[in-house]
């Protein structure tokens, strides 16, 4: 029987072994290849490996997505800016069940592909079921626990 060729996985997990067995100076001249930068001076054999290895398998693999690169970049511009980074969006998945008591009363409620549905009936949004439940303008996400109070308000 003839050896089976090396599968994608196969061969990625064999670039990434081979990394631990070189030398600082080895992993120093992959950062340069890997990165078309300098590799920084004073940075550890450690740090060295797991950012080459990462670029491999970035390179094999892709990298991340539109969506995370947008988050990234979002975040950096808020730190940059000495701000707080605002925290992800919550995207809840259609068919979720979202459960709130208000005075007594369980209130039901299941996430379709757009809006939601509260009672048999379809809304637009949660804050619109919010404000059917209490007869208030409510934070749809809010009522149902999936936002938090923003700080400083009341």
């Amino acid at each position: 029987m003839g050896r089976r060729p090396k599968t994608h996985p196969d061969a990625l997990h064999d670039k990434l072994e081979a990394l631990k067995t070189l030398s600082r100076q080895a992993l120093r001249e992959r950062w340069t290849d890997h990165y078309e930068t300098p590799c920084p001076p004073f940075i550890s054999r450690k740090l060295l490996l797991y950012a080459v290895a990462y670029r491999i398998q970035e390179k094999v693999l892709g990298g991340l997505d539109r969506a995370t690169r947008r988050r990234l970049d979002q975040v950096a511009a808020a730190l940059k800016a000495g701000r707080s980074p605002s925290p992800p969006r919550v995207k809840i998945k259609p068919g979720t069940r979202l459960l709130r008591e208000w005075q007594g009363t369980t209130h039901e409620v299941i996430v379709l592909e757009k809006g939601v549905r509260y009672r048999d009936r379809d809304w637009p949004s949660l804050s619109a079921v919010a404000q059917e439940i209490t007869g208030a303008h409510w934070s749809g996400p809010r009522f149902f626990g999936l936002k938090e109070r923003r700080r400083g308000q009341a």
